[in-house]
């Protein structure tokens, strides 16, 4: 299942979490904040190594870095991931 790094305070991670809910993609989210340390620091090494930045995703594996929302980059990085994903946007 995929697994969505976020923080509730961030607008880009409510945008992703809004997007995958209206298109019916099954997640957990995980909340950055009071994540596990080891799961924190996988979320950081992702990211470049300096600090964790959300919204990240993992799906079988395979990590996308957090970044800004912008739904068709978000839907290509799901499909790059492995993930099927509805062609209506």
């Amino acid at each position: 299942m995929l697994q969505v790094f976020s923080a509730s305070w961030c607008p880009h991670c409510q945008k992703a979490i809004r997007w995958l809910r209206d298109n019916d993609i099954p997640f957990q989210v995980v909340n950055i904040e009071t994540a596990e340390t080891s799961l924190v620091e996988k979320v950081v090494a992702i990211n470049g190594g300096e600090d964790w930045v959300v919204p990240t995703l993992e799906y079988e594996g395979k990590w996308r870095k957090g970044m800004v929302f912008e739904p068709q980059s978000f839907k290509q990085d799901l499909i790059e991931l492995g993930m099927t994903v509805p062609d209506h946007d």
